[in-house]
């Protein structure tokens, strides 16, 4: 009996609580970085991969590990053809120090009310109620960024914070959670207004009874400005059905356990369709592709993406295990484990970033099921119990 063909795998570093990283900062503080250091040993690839105390690679084409928010912002102006007025804001700078982020005063274009949300967050850290310690981390100590016209994905195996750092950007954590770290809108520590944020749950909560048609028009009559007519408003809802290719189904009941309608793909995409109907700049999806087949899939992230761009939308999203069409179809990826931030950079930068730490992505095979392969240890005790097996078996 042959097993798999054995994939290399990281053993991550020890943690870090916050408590115990305050205390060192002072220690550390003297300590720079050369542009050109590589912080990895390549002919050990595995060793600390991809937690490490140093600080991450330095790669070219991967802006991610600096966070160059201000420089990503201005050339997204520059793109736009904006006159930058003399307004300024708090933005996140890379420099030197222990964390590896300052702050400090940029320009920044307010571009009136029509402009897109530039979401940032720094250093966050989630704790929740530990009965053995007291408190125990869910996230610990991420960085990342989003801007308009752009879908980022968060991807990592399952229990790895995924809807956990969702609901932390979009304010929907328990009262018993407790959060460390700063998230701006804009540039400014502020709650997100109502109206320009819209936020899918990954489960479903719809009226059973009620059809596509009527679910969709009733949630438009009440979300939508009094300043829309009633043929607007109906408009507005029907166009909104047609988007996520509803059409078919629009006089359907939605259904439930005790009366049949509508399949799992067909709810997820009513409950997405009943979000965006306000055009919300702000969109967070908590695995919007749960329960769809690969192409429906495809074409409601595809979808998703069209609507981020035309409209200058900032778009968040968790995702598990896409398919290689609907993973090149995002702009960035934060990929997560056990809390800790992996990788965040680019789509594209991603393949380099792992081949260059040693786990090089084979052709003709899904990036996205390649990372989450290599930094999944969840089975690797599974393993080894089945490998001794084997071996004392004599096969």
């Amino acid at each position: 009996m042959e097993l798999q063909d054995n994939v290399p795998r990281w053993t991550p570093s020890p943690n870090r609580s916050p408590h115990r990283r305050q205390e060192s900062e002072t220690d550390n503080e003297s300590v720079t970085y050369s542009q050109d250091d590589i912080p990895f040993n390549n002919n050990n690839p595995t060793k600390n991969f991809p937690f490490s105390n140093s600080p991450p690679p330095h790669i070219a084409t991967i802006e991610a590990p600096s966070l160059r928010v201000d420089s990503e912002i201005k050339r997204f102006l520059e793109m736009e053809k904006y006159e930058a007025p003399p307004i300024f804001r708090e933005e996140i700078k890379g420099n030197s120090t222990t964390t590896g982020f300052a702050y400090e005063v940029v320009p920044f274009n307010t571009g009136g009310g029509n402009e897109g949300i530039y979401l940032t967050w720094k250093d966050l850290w989630v704790t929740v109620p530990d009965k053995k310690t007291g408190r125990r981390a869910i996230l610990q100590g991420l960085t990342g960024y989003v801007q308009p016209g752009q879908v980022l994905a968060i991807m990592g195996p399952s229990g790895c914070g995924k809807s956990t750092l969702l609901d932390t950007l979009a304010g929907r954590l328990d009262s018993n959670t407790r959060q460390t770290g700063e998230i701006l809108v804009n540039g400014r520590r502020q709650a997100l207004a109502f109206g320009t944020s819209a936020y899918v749950t990954q489960d479903d909560t719809l009226m059973t009874t009620l059809t596509v048609r009527e679910a969709i028009y009733y949630s438009a009559q009440l979300q939508l400005p009094d300043s829309m007519s009633r043929s607007e408003k109906k408009e507005r809802a029907e166009a909104t059905i047609r988007e996520m290719g509803l059409q078919d189904a629009m006089n359907t009941r939605i259904g439930g356990w005790s009366v049949k309608g509508l399949s799992g793909g067909q709810k997820r995409r009513v409950s997405i369709c009943i979000e965006i109907l306000t055009r919300p700049k702000l969109l967070f999806l908590d695995e919007p592709t749960s329960g769809l087949d690969s192409a429906a899939s495809y074409h409601v992230m595809n979808r998703i993406v069209q609507l981020a761009k035309q409209d200058g939308r900032t778009v968040v999203a968790s995702i598990h295990q896409p398919s290689s069409e609907v993973f090149e179809l995002f702009h960035n990826l934060c990929l997560l484990s056990s809390g800790r931030t992996v990788y965040f950079g680019s789509i594209s930068a991603a393949n380099e970033f792992f081949a260059l730490n040693g786990f090089p992505c084979t052709t003709m095979r899904n990036p996205s099921d390649h990372y989450l392969r290599t930094i999944n240890k969840d089975f690797d005790a599974m393993l080894a119990v089945v490998v001794a097996v084997l071996d004392g078996c004599g096969t």
